[in-house]
């Protein structure tokens, strides 16, 4: 039977270039190139993980998904160390959506907002 090995997020961007910018700057992301001509697609990378950008024409709008159910990402990311996470994205001065905290259902948790709005959440299973 085959094996599923990753998922990648697409979040529709105004500004690719800009887009993948922010996610290398202040998220520590990188990428290798971006597509088309001019631009519209990258895929950028951190710890073997993607997220998909790609554009959308100037006059569409874009709904992250908060604006249609609250407190909704639009990706989520586990990690290891989200207190070291959480420091490095306060240092690059990453928009954090909402800060570092312990929710109910055992996750210790924060958010950023990218440039287009789209909220990103990175959390940490929290041992009993």
């Amino acid at each position: 039977m085959a094996s599923l090995l990753a998922v990648s997020p697409v979040l529709l961007v105004h500004d690719v270039v800009a887009a993948a910018e922010y996610y290398r700057e202040k998220l520590g992301f990188s990428y290798d190139r971006f597509w088309g001509e001019p631009p519209n697609f990258c895929m950028v990378r951190r710890d073997g993980l993607t997220v998909m950008l790609s554009q959308v024409g100037s006059h569409t709008e874009i709904v992250p998904h908060w604006q249609i159910v609250d407190k909704m990402w639009n990706a989520n990311f586990w990690v290891d160390d989200v207190e070291a996470l959480y420091t490095e994205f306060q240092q690059n001065d990453a928009k954090i959506d909402y800060s570092l905290h312990l929710k109910p259902y055992g996750v210790k948790e924060f958010g950023i907002q990218d440039i287009d709005g789209h909220d990103i959440a990175f959390g940490q299973i929290v041992e009993e």
